[in-house]
This record gives C-alpha cells, structure tokens and sequence, in this order.
C-alpha cells in the first residue's frame, strides 16, 4: 500500500508501482482491483509500533496490549471483548467467528472461554460443513428441548469450583449450540453454497476470497465480529516468488469485499480492517526477504461510515518510519470499539483481580471521522 518507486533496487522491491482511483496515490502492482476502487477505503500508511518479535506483535495486533512475550494470551482479543460486551445480533448466531481457523492470541482469556471465537473451518474445502452445525437425525426437537431442560436442572451445588470460566462457558455454549441447531439462520448464513456462483467467482475460487464472503454472509446474517485469518506472509527469503502468489488472491478478496458492502448497502454498517502484526524491513535482506519491522506498516480500513477515499499518513523515502500522523494498532482498534458503541475505558479484572481497561491507549484516528 505505500511503495517507494524512487528508492534503490534493495529497497523498492521485484515490482512496480501502479495509479489508483485517487489521483497521486500509487498501490503495488499486485494489487489491481483494490486500486480500481481506491476511493472506497482509507490507507494508514504510518502505523508503528516498537517490536519486531512475532509474541509481541501479534499479541498487540489482536488485543491491543503488547503483552510479556509469553506464548500464551494475557489479554482478551478483540473479538472476544465485542462478544462479552456487545454479544451477538441476533440470538441464534455466535457474536464472534474465525475463519477459516483460529489465530494465535485470538481467544478471551481472563472474560472467560465463553467468549472464545467460534471456529468455522476452510469455505473452500470440498464439501464444506460447519462441524456440528446439523443436530444428529435421531435427536428431534422435542428431545433436545428435554436436554435444555434438564440441564437447567441440574442442581448448581453440586458443581465443581470453576476458576477459568469454564462453568460459565458451558453454560453460553449449551445454550447457543441449542439455538443454533434448532434454528435455521446459522444453517442458511454458514451455508455458502446458497451464494449466487457469479458472486463466489468474484471473490476467487482459493481460501482467502471464501473466507471473506462468508464473512460477508456472517455479518450480514447477524454475526457481530469476524476475524478471517490470512497467514502465511512472513517472507525472510523469496518475497518476490511468494508475494507473487498470494498477492493477487488477497487483492481479488478484499476488492470483492469492499465492492459487495456497498453494492448491499452495508458500507455503514460493516467496518472492514486488515492489518498484519508489524511491517517488513525496508532493505531485502541476502536472502531475497524481508524481516520483521514494527517500525512502519500500512493498515486499511473500509465502510463503518468512515471517511474513505484518502491516505492517512506518510512514510519516508525508503520506508523506514512515519514522517507524518503517526498511529499505533491501538488507535484501529479504538475505532473498531467506536464503531461497535464500546467505551474502550471499560474495566474487567484479569486473572489476578486486577482490573484493566479495553484498551490503555484509546485515542482515535480523527483524519477517519
């Protein structure tokens, strides 16, 4: 999203630079279709951060807090605090999905493993069914609605002492498993085969596009918070090769996204994010790589009754730190939290009893409002 044309060989890269929509905004050549409709979303092209360690970073860019560097999470991500606070749309689809699995530090951690993402599996998959979406023919209705019952009935006392939330996780899960079995909206959103095959051709027939169109259907069914994981981009050798393999997937994606918000008119409605956990260094390395580079990346932000159709932010000549409006993943995902009516101040206690806020670096990014 920020490429440096001007610079030498060892910083700008195998590829060339294209025009976009907005006049003077220029976008990597892999990235064609995402240019086309440049004026439909915004580029922060100077977030940054201090760490180039994967724990650190990834830990930040899915909960807003650095974190220790443990393996495990310490803080609850995003999608979790919007499942705990604001729970789901509609009572019978999850608040939170992953697709097409669950990335690392993306659970609830000290909100309880009741606000754990529900994991939906890869769209693209042959014969693809969200597993144990279908109640088992032999159960009727009538007899999981026994099973709800005597499960209210248990008697509380003699449950063990929870300490991780697991009681309570059982509880929601029971519930929500029942009322999505028992429904036909999670069946019909989670079903992609019901989309027209014009619409998944524009998405492309691979796991990245997919997986953003059942998003689409998510959201739009009811589902408040989805995470669609995209991995695989850390490149320390041959970036050239492999970027070129992914690139055009990702772009066809996200275009596809974007171009189908608005066709819906779910442009206000939907606030899209995509942001990695750092950037990569500006020098490819002996290895025809990049490292880790927390120092600079870009992150788009689509819909959410945004103002779009703009680049935020600047680079240097080479790429290496913001020259201008600098902003922190803390800052997108405080207007994430704007968007969803979350007051990112609130307070829930960690696993000590201590209580720690949403976020502790809230401010927004005013240029977007």
């Amino acid at each position: 999203y920020d490429p440096k044309p001007e610079a030498p060989a060892e910083y700008r890269g195998a590829f060339g630079s294209i025009p976009t929509r907005l006049p003077g905004v220029h976008f990597c050549e892999l990235m064609p279709q995402q240019a086309k409709i440049a004026d439909k979303f915004a580029i922060v092209r100077s977030i940054n951060h201090e760490s180039n360690s994967h724990d650190h970073s990834m830990h930040l860019s899915k909960t807003g807090h650095m974190g220790s560097g443990a393996k495990e999470i310490q803080n609850p991500c995003v999608g979790s605090v919007v499942a705990k606070v604001r729970g789901p749309n509609v009572s019978d689809l999850p608040p939170y999905v992953s697709v097409p699995r669950i990335g690392t530090f993306s659970k609830a951690a000290y909100l309880g493993n009741a606000y754990d993402p529900f994991v939906v599996g890869n769209p693209q998959a042959p014969g693809f069914k969200v597993k144990d979406l279908a109640a088992l023919e032999a159960v009727t209705t009538a007899r999981l609605e026994n099973r709800r019952d005597l499960l209210a009935k248990l008697d509380a006392t003699q449950r063990l002492a929870d300490h991780g939330g697991v009681a309570e996780a059982m509880d929601q899960f029971s519930h929500q498993a029942l009322e999505m079995i028992t429904g036909d909206r999670a069946r019909h959103a989670f079903d992609i085969t019901q989309e027209d095959p014009q619409v998944r051709a524009l998405y492309g027939d691979n796991s990245i596009g997919q997986s953003m169109l059942l998003a689409r259907r998510l959201v739009e069914a009811g589902v408040t918070f989805v995470t669609v994981c995209v991995s695989g981009w850390d490149d320390h050798n041959k970036i050239a090769e492999r970027m070129g393999e992914r690139g055009p997937r990702y772009d066809r994606g996200v275009a596809a996204l974007v171009n189908d918000l608005y066709a819906r008119g779910l442009d206000r409605d939907v606030l899209v994010v995509s942001m990695g956990e750092f950037g990569r260094t500006p020098h490819i390395n002996k290895d025809a790589g990049r490292d880790h580079w927390g120092a600079l990346m870009s992150v788009l932000l689509a819909g959410g009754g945004l103002r779009v159709g703009q680049v935020v932010g600047s680079s240097d000549s080479k790429g290496q730190i913001p020259t201008s409006a600098p902003y922190r993943p803390e800052n997108v995902f405080a207007m994430v939290y704007r968007h969803l009516g979350i007051d990112p101040a609130q307070k829930f206690n960690d696993f000590t009893g201590r209580p720690r806020h949403i976020l502790d670096t809230r401010g927004l990014i005013h240029e977007l409002i």
